[in-house]
């Protein structure tokens, strides 16, 4: 099985290679099989996509928001006529299952194409009318280059994310994918170019921590965006305020999910699964604290144990199984030893978090029931199948609860009182709120964090004001006094 790209990088509408870079093994996490041998950027490649992406903003930002909105258009309707081929190498890439990715990933990247492809041409300033007949007028600006920095988890939807956006406004992107998840978004810059998108808008190279920290800190960068854990985000954030660089980082979390006692239990158990164990658990905006009421927590708990039993764990290539491996051994490793924690503090494991003998990096989903704020099962983001169940009584105890945490990428709320419904989310600090269902992010809805999990917005109109700048111009119709 190989999935060999034709080379490691796409520069200037094309592919280029430079072997003496660090090798980069592509792995998949169904077998532990090394499927493609990729090369990190070295020096010489950072520099070729950077002026790559230099030379072509002049002219791309100078095409009418028209003109750029109908590549966009035209690469959205590529993604989806190959969306087949796409989810294969979306699924060899991550491991997640065929039935998720043919749903879930290119899809969702040809969204975001097909979106800010239809705002491009919209995208203007306003009049601004005065006293004595003077005026202001507005005029939105591309950026420059923007430099693009992907997770694992979704390769394929974050290089369209962030690219999207981007091309929309008239910036060009280098865009560079986890070290773990390298294919997918080379097969994004080749879509876009056979778009129509002229050589140089859209570049792809692959490297470890070393490239994308020079990619930040390049004077050529105007805007960066990532998506990480908190950690890297830091890291990141400090050095592009460095050069005072706009910025969106979406970064971790650690979620939660209130269920009342009036709430649909069949609902609730399908947001918390949904919340906890689609992609195998790793997800930024996960719910991983599910707080359930005293009054039906072991029906909660019954239910979940019932429907976990449908789980169908195996070859991710197979169209009915619905879990698959984790991303890799090292991510495996972290969850097992969450398992580990979970229990050594004390909490119950009601289902499942044993690894699966055999090949790849398969785990089962894990439940604990009886966790208590402090255990590091409550307090820190895993990312992996492991589900924390708390208890409550009072919506005044939870609330406190809920909120106490440096993250506030999302939360959700299971009740039929709208009223209580709407409140829980008014007092979430949480980005991105849902109430009776969970972890849906249509292209429309902004996407990010407030507090530790991340600044700006992905998607949505929102989007555009990451990407784009507002020159303003005072414009005079009368003589100018001064007081001397």
């Amino acid at each position: 099985m190989r999935f060999q790209p034709k080379a490691s990088h796409f520069i200037n509408g094309e592919y280029v290679d430079d072997t003496t870079g660090a090798p980069i093994d592509v792995i998949y996490p169904a077998t532990g099989e090394v499927i493609a041998r990729l090369h990190s950027a070295t020096p010489q490649i950072i520099d070729q996509a950077l002026n790559s992406a230099k030379s072509a903003q002049a002219d791309w930002a100078a095409m009418s928001g028209t003109e750029r909105g109908r590549v966009l258009r035209r690469a959205a309707d590529i993604m989806r006529e190959r969306n087949r081929d796409l989810s294969i190498i979306e699924t060899h890439d991550t491991g997640k299952p065929l039935q998720e990715t043919l749903v879930a990933d290119a899809t969702s990247g040809a969204d975001a194409l097909e979106y800010f492809g239809g705002l491009a041409a919209s995208l203007t300033g306003e009049h601004i009318p005065l006293g004595g007949g003077d005026f202001v007028y507005t005029i939105r600006e591309a950026l420059g280059v923007c430099v693009g920095i992907g997770a694992w988890n979704y390769p394929t939807q974050i290089a369209c994310w962030k690219g999207a956006p981007a091309l929309a406004c008239g910036n060009t992107m280098v865009f560079k994918p986890s070290e773990t998840t390298p294919l997918s978004a080379l097969q994004v810059a080749e879509i876009l170019v056979e778009a129509g998108a002229p050589k140089g808008v859209y570049n792809v190279i692959q490297g470890y921590g070393d490239v994308g920290a020079s990619l930040v800190t390049d004077p050529r960068v105007a805007k960066v965006s990532l998506t990480g854990s908190v950690p890297t985000g830091r890291k990141v954030y400090a050095a592009a305020a460095d050069g005072m660089k706009h910025v969106t980082m979406e970064l971790g979390g650690k979620s939660p999910i209130i269920v009342f006692d009036d709430a649909d239990i069949e609902n609730a158990v399908s947001g918390a699964i949904l919340g906890n164990f689609y992609s195998s658990g790793q997800v930024c905006s996960n719910g991983t604290r599910v707080f359930v009421h005293k009054g039906i927590k072991e029906a909660f708990l019954d239910r979940l144990s019932q429907r976990l039993a449908n789980v169908k764990i195996g070859d991710p290539m197979d169209e009915e199984v619905n879990f698959g491996p984790m991303v890799s051994e090292n991510q495996m490793n972290i969850a097992l030893g969450y398992v580990e924690k979970g229990k050594a503090e004390g909490a119950r494991l009601v289902y499942g978090g044993v690894r699966i003998e055999g090949d790849g990096f398969y785990i089962q989903p894990a439940v604990f029931a009886d966790v208590t704020d402090e255990m590091a099962i409550a307090r820190e983001e895993i990312f992996g199948p492991v589900m924390s169940v708390l208890d409550f009584e009072t919506e005044e105890e939870v609330m406190a609860r809920a909120n106490n945490t440096e993250f506030g990428l999302a939360a959700g709320v299971f009740t039929k009182d709208l009223t209580r419904a709407h409140r829980i989310v008014a007092a979430f600090e949480a980005g991105t709120c849902y109430i009776n269902t969970y972890n849906l992010a249509p292209v429309e809805a902004p996407f990010g964090g407030s507090k530790m999990s991340g600044v700006g917005r992905e998607n949505s109109k929102l989007a555009i004001n990451h990407f784009s700048e507002m020159k303003t111009v005072y414009v005079s119709m009368n003589d100018v006094e001064a007081p001397y």
